[in-house]
């Protein structure tokens, strides 16, 4: 998993409240001038070796719907008191006040960035390794924060555990049945939460569709052969939605596809994201 892309309505003020707050770097920023369109990568490392957040600005479009179906990200951090607090003194929002989970010991905040995003702090007194977007890519050590999961409202649980797992190759992780509060979660990812980031699926008793909103866009997941990954989805029965080929202005090859919620997963040719890490 390469890159969490979504849009957002102030780009400077998002950057430095991700700078400033969650500790991110600005990796790399590109301006498709002739697309109207720019986009930001802000993380803990390298993109060689560490998920991002790519953060889509519109020429133009200073606010987004961001719907229902889009939960909130997950970062790992070894102190979310701390965090919080620098929320706090940069004017962020806090939801919910740094603490232990219901029922559980996990210290766990809610925050939200200057577009209404939300994102959960997780404070993990043990190794952090970096989300890995390949095999054997090696993690950092506890003084580090990542980017844990991605959440997701689904309508059907069974049927997008199969989705990511049938048409993605992802692995089932674990899930977990919260009948006092009604739903139920499914966590799914190429390595192990604790070296990855994840997916993590929430199905609420009942509830089998969501409105999606125009701010989150997709993940980004890098393979070998954007052309015969193509085939393969279709062949597992997924829909793709944009055929194999180089994206304008910026020429790394890619394709798109929907998961049964109607979610988009993009797939980058590995070898075209390298050189154009190399260009940046």
């Amino acid at each position: 998993m390469l890159h969490a892309v979504y849009r957002v309505g102030d780009m400077d003020a998002t950057i430095k409240y991700y700078q400033d707050c969650f500790g991110m770097k600005l990796l790399r920023f590109r301006d498709i001038k002739e697309e109207k369109y720019s986009n930001a990568f802000l993380g803990y490392g390298p993109e060689e070796t560490h998920f991002a957040m790519e953060l889509t600005y519109n020429y133009g479009v200073d606010s987004y719907d961001l719907g229902e179906g889009f939960g909130h990200f997950g970062i790992a951090t070894p102190d979310a008191y701390k965090m919080v607090e620098a929320v706090k003194a940069k004017g962020g929002r806090v939801t919910r006040e740094p603490g232990p989970t219901k029922g559980g010991k996990t210290v766990i905040a809610f925050v939200e960035d200057p577009t209404g995003y939300k994102f959960e702090l997780i404070q993990r007194q043990t190794e952090i390794p970096e989300p890995l977007a390949q095999a054997g890519r090696q993690g950092r050590g506890a003084g580090a924060c990542g980017c844990a999961f991605v959440m997701l409202r689904v309508g059907d649980l069974d049927r997008s555990i199969k989705y990511y797992t049938e048409v993605l190759g992802m692995r089932l992780l674990r899930t977990r049945d919260n009948p006092e509060y009604k739903y139920t979660l499914a966590f799914l990812g190429y390595g192990p939460e604790e070296s990855s980031t994840v997916f993590e699926l929430t199905y609420n008793y009942g509830k089998d569709s969501y409105t999606k909103g125009n701010a989150y866009a997709q993940v980004a997941i890098s393979t070998q052969d954007v052309y015969k990954t193509g085939d393969q989805i279709k062949a597992a029965g997924g829909t793709v939605t944009r055929e194999p080929g180089p994206v304008p202005g910026i020429g790394t090859k890619i394709l798109a596809c929907t998961d049964p919620d109607g979610y988009k997963i993009v797939l980058v040719d590995n070898e075209d994201f390298l050189k154009e890490l190399e260009q940046k």
